[in-house]
């Protein structure tokens, strides 16, 4: 059986950014640990990683409920979208494509398994396609079970789903949905689209989050191609599945939160795993080349003057390829200091300030849309203008032009909005499906 080798698996590297020092009776940590993960492959055209003798493995799941026939046009750049896909899957990659209605079917290879994508399967595939046609419910959870059965194949290191949908989930109650997803966390992967603007945001963000995976609108039907065809190349660029940020606290420590914060803002913090005596495992998905930021918070006990303490220290840990027991594939560690010099107490770091921002203005984003949705035109100015006052602060420039499409800005520094009086539809989707979007901070 190979072991991992150097050119096909990420190498990871921890970085913390924190201020250490406490005011006597301090109890509040809080510091950035940044995660970079290099030398996986995402930029080259090497196979995936093959731990273990294995291999990856992608079910793309299409929409084919009765709406997308209307418009046409979304039926077919699904087609296309797929088969864009299906042409960017590398040689040795095990895929399936399954049609999803309100029951879900696999179209292709059909044997209730895994194709081993080659040119002769790629080419089937895409021929297969045009078996795809609208008709029917939608019941997602049906879909994201069936994909949880073919990617349970022995042997694959990578698991990932791509899933499109037009619609709301109205063949099958939250409560099943739920219930898949419960089911398929953990399992695999999924990145998650909705074409159009009949489809219910929180359904799709919430598909993504429950599965690490990534959530975007695609508005316009002809665009699904090159979204697809940039997905699956993200997913043929990782290298190692089943990453956990594992974090082990002192006596005495409490655990306040574990949040993502860039690329995007996820609460990681209800989803720990128990990892041995004061240590807990957070899931993190499957890494390629990037790098990805956490803000870790926590309340250590009082102390006095002049002590020190380590917080907590912060591992990243990845299943052993040849089946022994995980090991940290790097660390870092955070640090408590107790000092009388109020100047080195309050001052504030600034990526834990910078991050601080980001996540709230993930929040007003839909706190404001919400309350726009729900008539309240004050509640919605208010925290919409504290989103616009954020993201000018911060620099991030792609979610100030989303805002002032769905506000006038009149003052970025205060804050200052009035809402528009008419919203295209896919303006205000596309705000709230990209609002936990974040930019970097600058070091």
């Amino acid at each position: 059986m190979a072991n991992f080798s150097k050119s096909t698996v990420p190498q990871f590297s921890v970085d913390v950014y924190q201020n250490e020092f406490l005011p006597e009776g301090g109890r509040d940590v809080s510091a950035i640990v940044t995660v970079t993960s290099t030398g996986g492959g995402t930029t080259g055209r090497q196979p995936l990683a093959r731990a273990g003798g294995g291999t990856a493995g992608v079910v793309i799941m299409v929409d084919c409920s009765g709406s997308m026939d209307y418009p046409a046009t979304k039926m077919r750049g699904a087609r296309e979208a797929t088969a864009a896909a299906i042409d960017t899957l590398r040689d040795g990659t095990a895929f399936a494509v399954v049609a999803g209605t309100h029951v879900a079917k696999e179209v292709y290879p059909g044997n209730g398994g895994l194709a081993v994508a080659d040119a002769r399967t790629r080419a089937e595939a895409k021929e297969s396609l045009r078996r795809l046609s609208a008709g029917g419910g939608t019941a997602i959870g049906t879909w994201l079970r069936l994909a949880d059965r073919l990617l349970s194949a022995d042997g694959l290191t990578i698991r990932h789903g791509i899933l499109l949908t037009d619609g709301r989930n109205e063949h099958e109650s939250p409560e099943e949905l739920r219930a898949a997803l419960d089911a398929c966390a953990g399992r695999f992967t999924c990145d998650a689209r909705g074409v159009g603007t009949d489809w219910e945001v929180k359904e799709v963000t919430g598909i993504a989050s429950a599965l690490l995976g990534s959530a975007d609108i695609v508005a316009d039907p002809a665009a699904l191609a090159a979204d697809f065809t940039t997905m699956m190349e993200q997913a043929m660029g990782k290298g190692v599945a089943d990453v956990a940020l594992r974090l082990w606290t002192p006596v005495g420590v409490e655990i306040a939160y574990v949040k993502q914060v860039a690329p995007t803002v996820e609460d990681l913090t209800g989803r720990r795993t128990e990892a041995g005596p004061r240590a807990g495992d957070y899931p993190t998905g499957s890494w390629g080349d990037e790098s990805r930021d956490y803000h870790v918070s926590v309340r250590v006990p009082q102390a006095a003057i002049g002590q020190e303490m380590l917080a907590a220290r912060v591992s990243l840990i990845a299943p052993d390829p040849l089946g022994g027991d995980p090991k940290p594939l790097s660390q870092g560690l955070v640090r408590a200091v107790w000092t009388d010099d109020l100047a080195m107490s309050t001052s504030i770091n600034p990526q834990v300030a910078h991050y601080t921002g980001q996540a709230e203005l993930a929040d007003v984003i839909q706190q404001g849309l919400d309350a726009r949705k729900s008539g309240d035109h004050d509640g919605a100015t208010a925290k919409l203008g504290r989103a616009v006052q954020l993201a000018a602060a911060s620099g991030n420039a792609d979610t100030a032009k989303l805002l002032s499409k769905v506000v006038d800005v009149v003052d970025a520094a205060t804050g200052t909005v009035r809402l528009k009086a008419k919203v295209a539809e896919a303006d205000e989707m596309t705000l709230e499906t990209r609002s936990t979007k974040t930019v970097r901070v600058k070091r």
